[in-house]
């Protein structure tokens, strides 16, 4: 990631201490209570950046299988995917609804507010009291955020769902029901366009984006990727038959050969008769 160099240098939370540490109390409002009215900066600090080699193992399964995806778009998720799954942990915003939005709202980080401002997700100013920037959406001219990079873009958008209220309905949901993630946030105000949810969830069967809801803490330790064990992620297996391969053996049970290879810990294709392999 080009921009790995540039967070790891800066101070900031971990991923374990965001976790335990955000509740949605009075203290968190960006309105000062003692001076009414006056705004007070808050500072956004991006998550630490850390590689999911499992993520990179989906998004190129999903490349091999369908070449003729959006190549923009395929790039933004390989770019942003790891984000998306450690602002999940975190805030626990779908991992797809993330990316899903950042594709939407940056046009796939082609967008004029992306590429100026840094702005992955068209959040207007508000109470916002850092840099700014204008630009034309339901009215000309409209305030929005301008970031110092995309990371920090990514943490104030789950900072901007998770500390208002209107949203908190959406956080009583499944991780994996990103339907009615999509609907909420078009019925909680975050858009206006009546087809939003409908685009988002377009973008996330199409790009698969919804794989990327499955990770969970058990991929980090003390701010390392770890991967699960066989035993983690599953408990129904076959036992290889003389004559099994790993593309037989993926292909009977609608699975790639990589995912198959990952779920079971293996660096090669060699199988022994005999041998446990895990399949879900």
């Amino acid at each position: 990631m080009k921009y790995l160099n540039i967070v790891l240098s800066i101070i900031i939370l971990s991923v374990f201490a965001s976790c335990g540490s955000h509740k949605r109390t009075t203290s968190q409002k960006i309105i000062d209570q003692r001076q009414p009215n006056k705004v007070v900066k808050k500072t956004v600090t991006p998550v630490k950046l850390q590689k999911i080699d499992e993520a990179d193992v989906i998004h190129a399964d999903l490349m091999r299988r369908k070449p003729n995806l959006n190549e923009n778009t395929l790039a933004y998720i390989d770019e942003y995917n790891d984000i998306a799954i450690l602002e999940m942990i975190a805030y626990k915003i779908p991992a797809s609804i993330t990316l899903a939005q950042g594709i939407l709202e940056s046009n796939s980080g082609k967008s004029r507010l992306s590429v100026k401002g840094n702005n992955h997700f068209g959040i207007k100013c508000h109470t916002w009291d850092g840099k700014r920037m204008y630009h034309d959406d339901d009215a000309r001219q409209e305030c929005f955020r301008k970031y110092e990079h995309p990371l920090t873009s990514f943490r104030d958008h789950s900072l901007f769902l998770f500390d208002r209220k209107r949203y908190a309905g959406l956080f009583e949901l499944r991780k994996k029901d990103y339907k009615g993630w999509s609907k909420g946030l078009r019925k909680a105000g975050y858009a206006t366009d009546p087809k939003y949810p409908a685009k988002l969830i377009t973008l996330i069967e199409t790009y698969e984006l919804d794989k990327y809801d499955d990770f969970d803490e058990s991929f980090l330790y003390n701010g390392k990727v770890i991967k699960k064990t066989k035993d983690d992620v599953t408990s129904k297996y076959i036992i290889v038959s003389k004559g099994d391969t790993l593309y037989s053996l993926a292909k009977n049970n609608n699975l790639t050969v990589d995912k198959l290879k990952w779920l079971n810990g293996l660096k090669n294709n060699e199988l022994a008769v005999g041998q446990k392999i895990f399949v879900e």
